[in-house]
């Protein structure tokens, strides 16, 4: 490990699953100094190891920011809490394991929307890149990355069920949702090597921390990044009760994801000319869009009583049903304990105006009246829905200028008319799977929200009380050239050079799934272009490059 602290090529902030795999990369080059900064700590406790220690995880201090929402009006005015990862990998280290791209389309939009180089062509390549495929290297997918790719260890009668409830209702089983179409039903395919939690830091870091141009540092909360006539050449932090400047040669790359990259713009004066005269803080670029665009999946959580079915709640109610999941674990790194959160996956249309599935179910064997309490007492499944393309936009924005400070984070939930509408159709979609045959010998009864519920207007009632993060925020530093825009195709931050983003929040629309291998994915975007020789790079690229310059 190298010690000297006293200049980098390369200052990548925040050792999330982006921050991770772009220190591997940049650190590749024996002539690139590294250094990598993490606020929270090592990745050494237990639970983040043993699958379904997510529960543990997520709340807790140690491994979790605890960020809370604001009063959500959408939501019946509760407010939410908005797990971050606070520990090497990240949200890889508390997160639900699901190995999912999105769309193909997802990405053609991206390019169509004027970012060229992000189309599911251009990008399909760079998931392969880093995947390491139990399936083995094919079209679709790569064997000889770090990224380790598993079927999970364990099915349920239950949710084989429900599978065949899902093709009786038109939802075909589908083996894998990676291959740019994802519409259909499985099970997930998840990030875990032999039952074990496989998190950003085990893939990209662990292998290569003896690399003596990398460092990394845990404990180091960035404050702001420090501009020299304009250029972005150090990063201010707090590390071991110590104030102190790392200083970047080359570049800064912010991968502190959607929270974390806008509150560090924000404090170091480059965001919305209205919060930082406000707070007092001096404008160092003015850049409108740093903050918003906020999006993330609202997943609505319906819960079935049954009969003749053996749940994860029966299971974990007994003293002996605890041991036989701890026994079974220390065997064979099987059974219940390396079990994602969701295990069967579902892909669908909320109704025929859609184009392709605008809708994705998480369902678990198991029921709990909300995150953190005990299960239920009585044999249940929960089938868990959202709305993949989310109209709804909100903010994330600090609220001082003490890095320590929880921001101010209103995803402002459900106030599209259209997410209504989808929510509505996905309660429906649901009912109608469950009234399926496949599913008649449980007797399901539906305990949440209550089938009382069938006007519009009641099912809008009902999403707004269930409706609650499934924990994807993104876009709060847009890609993009028009005048909200927060970086442009390079990754490069309009009009502060040296300085790029690479995480969730640089998505312009979010992805259709889970949020986790697309940020991997612009990460390793990241590390292709800053590594690239200008005069590899595209003439329409520089072209843009030169163009976002001149605009700001």
């Amino acid at each position: 490990m190298q010690t000297s602290l006293d200049e980098f090529d390369y200052i990548v902030v925040g050792a999330g699953p982006a921050g991770c795999l772009l220190a591997n990369r940049l650190s590749a080059h024996a002539q690139h100094r590294v250094l990598l900064l993490e606020a929270g700590g090592r990745d050494n406790y237990a639970w983040i190891h043993i699958p379904v220690g997510y529960l543990y995880c997520i709340g807790n201090p140690r491994t979790d920011w605890c960020f809370k929402t604001e009063a959500q009006p959408g939501l019946q005015g509760r407010a939410l809490s908005y797990p971050r990862g606070k520990v090497l990998g990240g949200c890889s280290s508390i997160n639900g394991m699901i190995y999912m791209r999105g769309q193909a389309a997802d990405y053609d939009r991206w390019a169509a929307d004027g970012n060229p180089g992000w189309s599911w062509q251009e990008v399909l390549p760079l998931f392969k890149q880093s995947e390491n495929h139990f399936a083995g290297a094919a079209e679709f997918h790569g064997a000889a990355g770090e990224w380790r790719v598993e079927r999970q260890r364990l099915s349920w009668p239950i949710l084989d069920a429900f599978r065949s409830a899902a093709e009786q209702s038109g939802i075909a089983s589908i083996d894998d949702f990676n291959q740019g179409d994802n519409e259909g039903c499985g099970y997930f395919q998840v990030n875990q090597k032999s039952g074990i939690r496989w998190n950003a830091a085990k893939a990209f870091l662990k292998p290569v921390r003896q690399r003596p141009n990398l460092t990394v540092l845990t404990g180091v909360e960035v404050d702001r990044v420090l501009l020299d006539n304009g250029r972005a050449s150090a990063v201010s932090a707090r590390w071991q009760g110590q104030a102190k400047t790392f200083k970047a040669r080359k570049e800064i790359v912010l991968c502190a994801g959607s929270v974390g990259s806008p509150g560090i713009l924000q404090r170091s004066g480059i965001g919305p000319r209205p919060l930082l005269e406000r707070l007092g803080i001096g404008i160092a670029h003015e850049l409108p869009g740093v903050g918003g665009n906020l999006q993330d999946h609202l997943q609505l959580r319906l819960i079935y009583k049954l009969e003749n079915a053996r749940t994860l709640n029966q299971i974990a109610s007994s003293l002996w049903g605890k041991l036989g999941m701890g026994l079974r674990y220390l065997y064979d790194r099987s059974g219940p304990l390396s079990m994602a959160p969701s295990q069967l996956g579902a892909f669908a249309r909320s109704g025929p105006e859609q184009t392709s599935a605008n809708l994705e179910y998480h369902v678990q064997p198991l029921s709990l009246e909300r995150f953190g309490e005990p299960l239920h007492a009585f044999p249940a499944f929960t089938a868990s829905v959202c709305d993949l393309r989310p109209q709804s936009r909100g903010r994330v924005d600090i609220r001082s200028t003490n890095p320590q400070e929880a921001p101010l984070i209103q995803p402002n939930y459900l106030s599209h008319p259209q997410d209504l509408r989808v929510a509505a159709d996905a309660i429906r979609l649901t009912r109608r799977i469950v009234s399926a045959p496949a599913l008649r010998p449980f007797n399901p009864v539906e305990y949440l929200p209550g089938e009382s519920l069938q006007s519009e207007e009641q099912l809008h009632e009902a999403a707004a009380r269930i409706g609650t993060t499934i924990f994807h925020p993104v876009g709060t530093c847009r890609m993009g050239n028009d005048a909200d825009a927060v970086v442009d195709a390079q990754l490069k931050v309009h009009g502060i050079p040296g300085l790029r983003i690479a995480d969730a929040s640089i998505m312009p629309r979010i992805t259709s799934g889970n949020t986790c291998s697309p940020t991997l994915m612009i990460a390793e975007k990241a590390a292709q272009l800053i590594l690239a020789r200008p005069e590899t790079l595209s003439v329409g690229a520089s072209l843009l490059a030169k163009r976002s310059i001149i605009q700001h």
